[in-house]
């Protein structure tokens, strides 16, 4: 009987070695990347908690106040339902919190688009009764396909941008439907800092910051809840 060609063996057991390797580099790969990947945590001080809303009641309250939709608008009603704060065809009047805003602060609330639209909304140092009198942070704005940090006007050009959202059957996805994204928004100095789910996810630096001390939910048409407010001042 003839013996196996001992270089085709070679061959298949070099081969073999290699591709165990390449897997081995891959695996290693992803546990890496997995590990450095980690969103990175807001800055500053953890700060002490001075407001909070978990919406759990019928009605919205004498906490906040409703502006003036825009011009020739209506405006819709803003109510809560299970448990969550709810907003829809609201034309900008927002809903201001009454309660000003510490000079050194965070926010954090959950958000979440109740359809395809996204559109995702909500104002920062604000005069507490207009729309655009702060700062607009706009996730999945314009039909899905904007995140913006605006000042004192959502269309202006020189708003903060970052679309690079993902595409599903042609078009952009800035927000799943029904997803909560856990905002947060911080001021220590003149830069204006936006985190989604822990991560840093767009800023405004201002050398003339707007100095308004009230924070806004607001809405333009498509349905989007809000829960679990919560304010923090990072000067304690």
């Amino acid at each position: 009987m003839a013996k196996p060609e001992p270089t085709a063996v070679s061959g298949r057991q070099r081969r073999l070695v290699a591709w165990i390797a390449v897997a081995a580099f891959a695996v290693g790969l992803v546990v890496t990347i997995g590990l450095t990947s980690r969103p990175t945590p807001p800055e500053g001080p953890p700060g002490t908690l001075v407001f909070e809303d978990a919406f759990e009641r019928a009605d919205v309250g004498d906490d906040y106040r409703q502006n003036e939709p825009d011009p020739g608008w209506q405006a819709g009603t803003w109510t809560i339902e299970d448990g969550r704060l709810k907003a829809e065809k609201i034309h900008n009047a927002g809903l201001w919190l009454q309660r000003p805003l510490p000079e050194q602060v965070r926010i954090e609330f959950d958000a979440r688009a109740e359809s395809d639209e996204g559109d995702v909304k909500a104002e920062v140092f604000g005069d507490g009764r207009t729309h655009q009198s702060g700062y607009i942070l706009i996730h999945g704005g314009w039909n899905n396909t904007v995140n913006t940090i605006a000042r004192q006007d959502e269309h202006a050009e020189e708003r903060k941008e970052d679309n690079r959202c993902p595409e599903r059957d042609g078009r952009k996805i800035c927000v799943e439907r029904g997803v909560d994204y856990h905002w947060t928004i911080e001021r220590t100095d003149g830069t204006v800092r936006w985190y989604l789910d822990g991560a840093l996810f767009l800023t405004y630096p201002d050398v003339h910051p707007v100095r308004g001390r009230h924070f806004a939910f607001n809405n333009w048409e498509a349905p989007v809840t809000f829960d679990n407010l919560k304010i923090y001042d990072l000067s304690r």
